[in-house]
């Protein structure tokens, strides 16, 4: 069983105990006063030339362990930091028993940055869509490999229908036509393989030419310099998503810089 397999099948657990302990009733009637979500779909549209960087707050990770430096974990701290300093967006890891994350960071940081948030997890409910918008996301992920193409149809309509912006990821040429055909408007190139957890950049540049005009691209995982990022913008891609890169950093401020292009 690969990493992926298992993450999603204690997802399916912890979906069914979210759902006993808060049901959607509660979520919808939570939703029902908020403000709009912030429009993530534009914050991904930088100058030609230019990048839009999705700054991610990850703590930990499957295969690289605990992330972030020793000390007390502050994520409102770190999502401030990247929102002054350039991010065009946040992801926050909410997956709790891999990544150590927890869908009450989502909420926290919400109230700390105006930038869009992106919620970083497994969706294969849509009962996380409520629980997201509920939690105060502007965005969630939609990994297309642990998806059938009809459900993740379904996902996008309803994302759509809560305002939720959504970033769909592949990391092969068949995932990402399973992506467009099922409408995905914002295409998260994904350079690390879900299942054996390798980095490569060169998977960016190999898909890229594979999207039509009119879609935005985001390239996924692996920067650690300028030079990183300006390959794959020079190649098309619109945005990055740096998580590592940036938690690991000695000066996390400069290196959100340095990845922004600024």
């Amino acid at each position: 069983m690969s990493i992926l397999d298992a993450i999603v099948r204690d997802k399916r657990d912890e979906v069914a105990r979210r759902k006993t302990a808060t049901p959607r009733s509660s979520l919808e009637r939570a939703c029902a006063p908020l403000a709009p979500p912030r429009d993530f779909a534009g914050a991904l549209r930088p100058l030609p030339g230019d990048v839009a960087l999705i700054a991610e707050v990850k703590k930990a990770s499957p295969s690289r362990g605990t992330l972030a430096p020793a000390g007390p974990w502050d994520p409102i701290g770190l999502a401030r930091i990247y929102a002054d300093n350039g991010a065009a967006a946040i992801s926050v890891l909410t997956d709790e028993k891999y990544f150590q994350g927890r869908l009450e960071h989502l909420t926290d940081i919400r109230g700390a940055v105006r930038v869009p948030l992106l919620r970083k997890d497994f969706t294969i409910d849509e009962y996380q869509l409520w629980e997201s918008r509920a939690a105060g996301a502007d965005a969630i992920l939609l990994i297309v490999a642990i998806l059938e193409p009809a459900l993740l149809r379904d996902f996008l309509a309803a994302a759509k229908g809560l305002g939720l912006g959504a970033l769909v990821e592949a990391h092969t040429a068949a995932e990402v036509d399973v992506a467009l055909g099922a409408g995905a408007t914002i295409v998260g190139i994904n350079n690390r393989d879900l299942r054996t957890f390798e980095t490569r950049l060169e998977t960016t540049l190999a898909l890229l030419p594979t999207i039509p005009p009119g879609v935005t691209v985001v390239s996924e995982s692996g920067f650690a310099t300028a030079d990183d990022v300006r390959r794959v913008v020079a190649a098309g891609a619109h945005a990055v998503l740096v998580g590592e890169g940036l938690v690991r950093a000695a000066d996390t401020a400069g290196k959100v810089r340095e990845l922004a292009l600024r």
